[in-house]
């Protein structure tokens, strides 16, 4: 294996985040499933699917990355989002969404642990590993670039059909199958041990008794859980203040805004400090969106679009920390236990936050969701603490 081979690896992930992303249906998707299943509980009850699936494949696919190599599973992970694409767009009804569902939640599992192992990896092997913030910045930028161009494009379109919109999402992923089987295998450490199970059970362990892992799993888990949940909800939080073409920018500037805060994200986080940069975040973004939706107007979406400024920053940052923590046996299988139990959580949060959208409207559900996620503050400040206390010693 050439170390130009290996070096291709960083370009070929980061034209692959932007196809991955490239979908069409990013902004109205909620609005879309709402419309087939006739309410915001069900609607939301397909994003849980999704998570749930993801949850129940997440530990055997980070195995499998740890045993059978990042590429391979990579692939697997392009075919099953291609598979779950195919479904959405022919939606002739619950189950066709569900079955979506399904196979997208297992393309994530797929993806999860094992894209940003890739990269980790494949930096190890060309002696860089101290620029993973770098890199894993640049190459997520790409994932909002697609998202982007995704929303305000699909929003438009959707004026006219969300058959078009489904069904041009499934180019991309398409790409993506392609793009993956060009990939590198990095090398990868030989494992003291085969047995799965106690590679698994090595990996809980290590993740129970590491505190500040602990710490930003917990940050992981409930901001992926209510945050993402409610960022997939907001299309309709838009929608009930905007027209259906304008939606789709309202989003837009969300996904500007985090694909410059991934691209500056290695640079902000070595001038200011990963862990006092994810505190100011958790507060920010409690503030805002809780004024924006406690009092809804027009220029709501904007104010909640501002929060994403920091979206990059605090995901970087949460990785380089969870990275720094890791060993390389267990790197993918501890981040997919990590994904698992935020998957779970989301596949819980979802159905709730549609239901009370359903009951109170969306600008209640989404002041309530901001309530539930306050405790990051806390545990934001406590890995301050926590890292202002390892210096001194």
């Amino acid at each position: 294996m050439t170390n130009r081979n290996i070096k291709n690896n960083i370009k070929l992930l980061a034209i692959f985040n932007f196809f991955s992303d490239l979908k069409f249906h990013s902004a109205i998707l909620i609005i879309y499933f709402t419309k087939i299943t006739g309410s915001y509980t069900l609607g939301m009850s397909i994003f849980s699917a999704v998570m749930v699936s993801s949850a129940l494949f997440e530990i055997p696919t980070g195995i499998f990355s740890d045993y059978i190599g990042r590429k391979k599973t990579v692939i697997l992970g392009a075919l099953s989002s291609v598979v779950a694409s195919l479904f959405y767009a022919l939606g002739f009804g619950y189950w066709w969404l569900f079955g979506g569902a399904l196979f997208e939640g297992l393309s994530r599992s797929w993806y999860s642990g094992n894209n940003d192992a890739l990269l980790h990896d494949t930096l190890t092997e060309l002696g860089k590993r101290d620029y993973y913030d770098h890199y894993l910045g640049k190459v997520s930028a790409m994932f909002q670039a697609a998202l982007m161009m995704g929303a305000v494009l699909g929003s438009v379109i959707a004026n006219w059909s969300f058959a078009w919109v489904m069904w041009l999402s499934v180019i991309p992923q398409i790409v993506c199958l392609v793009l993956a089987a060009q990939m590198t295998e990095p090398k990868i450490t030989k494992k003291e041990s085969t047995n799965i199970f106690s590679h698994l059970h090595l990996s809980a362990v290590y993740l129970w008794k590491n505190i500040k892992l602990r710490l930003l799993s917990i940050n992981s888990i409930l901001g992926f859980g209510i945050s993402e949940s409610g960022f997939q909800f907001r299309g309709v939080f838009i929608n009930s203040l905007w027209p259906l073409w304008a939606v789709g920018l309202g989003k837009m500037f969300s996904y500007l805004f985090a694909s410059i805060s991934y691209w500056f994200s290695s640079k902000v986080i070595r001038k200011f400090g990963a862990t006092r940069l994810l505190l100011f975040i958790s507060i920010y973004g409690r503030v805002i969106n809780m004024l924006s939706t406690g009092i809804p107007i027009i220029i709501s979406p904007i104010l909640m679009a501002s929060t994403s400024i920091f979206h990059g920053i605090s995901d970087v940052a949460g990785s380089k920390l969870r990275q720094q923590e890791f060993t390389q046996e267990q790197r993918a299988t501890t981040e997919s236990i990590n994904s698992l139990l935020g998957s779970v959580f989301y596949g819980v949060y979802a159905i709730f936050l549609g239901f009370v959208g359903d009951k109170f409207g969306p600008a209640k559900a989404l002041f309530i969701s901001q309530l539930f996620l306050l405790p990051l503050v806390w545990t934001n400040w406590k890995l301050v603490k926590l890292e202002s206390k390892n210096r001194d010693n």
